[in-house]
């Protein structure tokens, strides 16, 4: 009996919300927009809050940085998504360093995240970089295996903005472009600076990375 009910009432729910879909006016990305510009800061600020805090959780900052870039537009959502990624990275950081033992516990089972750690031995802003510029690799459990690792605060901050950075902007430019008022043209040439610099950076962090080769003994 209790099984039955559990399953009417979540058909119940299902009903409902597609009620809700089908009858309710659902706003349009334009008009999303005019009202985050009717808040004004205040909106911006409690998009940046909610950003920072829930992104500590493993929910992805994709969401969040579309939601920037229709929201807020190009340039106040790059802001916003930059100085919330930072937050939040921070924090997740913090909150490792405070865990210790019992989550580094947790986190070396998996295969990925002990390659992760491994990488992360020799520390640094570039060995961060270099990380988050791996697409599959998710922004939270990174910034745990960081702040489980030697790492400092201030180089692994450092890296963890300008390895986001690339990513960041064109995802941020891609919800700009959903309220149709951003030229193609410029949305291309946003896309086209943010693959470039992924790019560029990658290979900067890979010639930095690769070790220098050893002098030449006299006579040889």
């Amino acid at each position: 009996m209790a099984g039955a009910r559990r399953l009417l009432g979540g058909l119940a729910a299902v009903g409902v919300l597609t009620a809700a879909a089908l009858l309710l006016p659902i706003p349009g990305p334009a008009e999303l927009r005019a009202w985050a510009s009717g808040a004004g800061a205040a909106g911006a600020l409690v998009l940046l809050l909610a950003y920072a805090l829930l992104t500590v959780a493993p929910i992805p900052r994709t969401v969040f940085n579309l939601a920037a870039g229709l929201l807020l537009g190009e340039a106040l959502g790059i802001a916003v998504a930059v100085v919330a990624t930072a937050i939040s990275g921070c924090l997740a950081f913090l909150l490792a360093r405070a865990a210790g033992g019992d989550l580094l516990s947790r986190l070396s089972r998996g295969r990925r995240l002990r390659a992760v750690a491994e990488r992360l031995a020799d520390g640094g802003a570039l060995a961060v970089a270099s990380l988050r510029l791996i697409p599959v690799l998710p922004f939270a459990p990174l910034s745990y295996c960081c702040g489980l690792s030697p790492l400092r605060l201030r180089p692994y901050l450092t890296g963890t903005v300008l390895g986001s950075l690339p990513g960041t902007v064109a995802v941020v430019v891609l919800g700009d472009a959903l309220t149709g008022t951003t030229p193609p043209a410029l949305v291309g040439c946003y896309l086209a600076f943010a693959a470039l610099g992924a790019l560029g950076l990658s290979r900067v962090l890979s010639s930095a990375q690769r070790p220098a080769p050893l002098p030449a003994r006299a006579g040889e």
